[in-house]
């Protein structure tokens, strides 16, 4: 590596090659975000097909997080023992593959099941490419991954798309379901084939044993069982700071679940809008996620996270208030874009910032903040509910302004070690790097 290209931070060894790692974490991110939206828009032809109830289908659905939660913790150890490489090439290749079970299910628990594995593969894949952009982070020096972040945006919104055209046209969601692993299993293929090593690949290889508990339990005990070490890791680092900022990140995922699950109902229910103006909610919040996650990386260098997640969540509460207040759809529609605009950056900024908080792999700091953030989507929708039932939707969602201001008094987390994290600098030895 040239002294130029050590000053700029090159992620991986090799301009071209560094480039090609990156377009293919980009792609997959991408990939995560359209292969489970693309499921979202068929849902209620398949609860027709299968012939569920309300209460099944909320069962059926409860499978993506039943797989998913106790997957991540395990991802955390995984990346940490391997590498983020290698469990992001396996999981995205199970994970595009396993949207074709959700077409052959036949009955609540084949559903559910398929839900679950889907569930896991996703949940592993969150885990791991996360991991993987905060090492590039790491590596580069600058504040990279509320782009990555954008392009999971980008890629939802393609698969939300893609679900609603096949409904449109008459496509059967099996048919879909099989088209979309076919595609996505060869994409996601050949970018899994392109990523590059990662700086911090194997935990108890990293040098400075004091420095990394993992390290010096794996390195002192080299006789342990798998399972033991395996454990090790997912439970060393659960740190003080880092549950802080796995509840920074809670309130983020509680907004962001809540207007995904409730924006639609709010605007048919309370405001009675029509179906096309009802859906325009949520497709402005969507838009507005995938522009500000797009744009976050460059506000962050630019103001900082911790003013960016801040002044973030004063306009998620703004628009939060106005929204709830309005008699009228369109005034509420636009509103929800600022909600969205607000809250885009700040989950990728929680994520960088885990995961900064230790030299070495970043696998278990991600996977409790993912596994934190999966809990909320868990929360969220019934807690709306059930608010919602003893009062009205309108009153059930005032818990968005207030989870905003909540968000902007914890955003001083996003400070590790008394330094913003896009002041980080790559490691001195990456300049004696040839």
């Amino acid at each position: 590596m040239s002294a130029r290209q050590a000053r700029r931070g090159r992620p991986y060894p090799g301009g071209r090659g560094g480039r090609s790692g990156a377009v293919s974490l980009y792609t997959v991110f991408f990939l995560n975000g359209l292969v489970l939206a693309s499921w979202a828009p068929r849902i209620p032809q398949v609860k027709e097909q299968l012939q569920l109830s309300d209460g099944q289908l909320g069962l059926a659905l409860l499978g993506v997080a039943l797989g998913s939660v106790p997957a991540m913790p395990t991802a955390g150890a995984l990346v940490n023992r391997f590498g983020s490489r290698a469990v992001a090439r396996t999981s995205v290749l199970v994970y595009t593959a396993a949207i074709a079970l959700l077409g052959l299910a036949r009955s609540l628990p084949e559903l559910l099941a398929s839900l679950a594995v889907l569930g896991a593969a996703v949940g592993t894949l969150d885990v791991a490419m996360n991991a993987h952009a905060v090492d590039l982070e790491r590596s580069s020096g600058r504040t990279r991954l509320s782009s990555f972040h954008g392009l999971f945006s980008a890629g939802a919104l393609a698969g939300a798309l893609l679900g609603t055209l096949a409904a449109a046209g008459g496509v059967t969601p099996r048919a879909q379901f099989a088209v979309t692993a076919v595609v996505a299993v060869l994409s996601a293929g050949v970018a899994a084939a392109a990523l590059r090593p990662s700086t911090h690949q194997h935990e108890h290889k990293q040098p400075d044993d004091h420095r990394h508990p993992v390290s010096s339990a794996s390195d002192a005990g080299r006789d342990m069982s798998a399972t033991t070490a395996l454990a090790a890791s997912l439970f060393s680092r659960f740190t003080p700071r880092l549950l802080q900022l796995s509840a920074l990140g809670l309130c983020v995922l509680l907004i962001e679940g809540v207007v995904t699950d409730w924006a639609s109902v709010y605007l048919t229910d309370s405001l009675h809008a029509e179906p096309g103006p009802a859906g325009a909610g949520y497709v402005a919040f969507a838009l507005a996620m995938t522009a500000g996650r797009l744009g976050g990386d460059r506000a962050a260098h630019r103001f900082g996270p911790v003013r960016v997640v801040r002044g973030g969540a004063l306009l998620t509460a703004t628009g939060s208030v106005v929204t709830l207040a309005t008699g009228q759809p369109v005034v509420a529609v636009v509103f929800f874009t600022l909600i969205g605009l607000g809250i885009a950056a700040s989950l990728p900024l929680v994520v960088s910032a885990a995961g900064r908080l230790h030299t070495g792999s970043p696998g278990t700091a991600v996977a409790t903040v993912s596994t934190t953030g999966y809990f909320a989507f868990l929360a969220g929708p019934p807690l709306i509910g059930f608010l919602a039932s003893h009062s009205s939707v309108r009153a059930a969602l005032l818990v968005l302004p207030v989870l905003a201001v909540v968000t902007a008094l914890l955003a001083h987390l996003l400070k590790v070690e008394g330094r913003s994290v896009t002041t980080h600098r790559p490691a001195p030895r990456a300049a004696s790097q040839r």
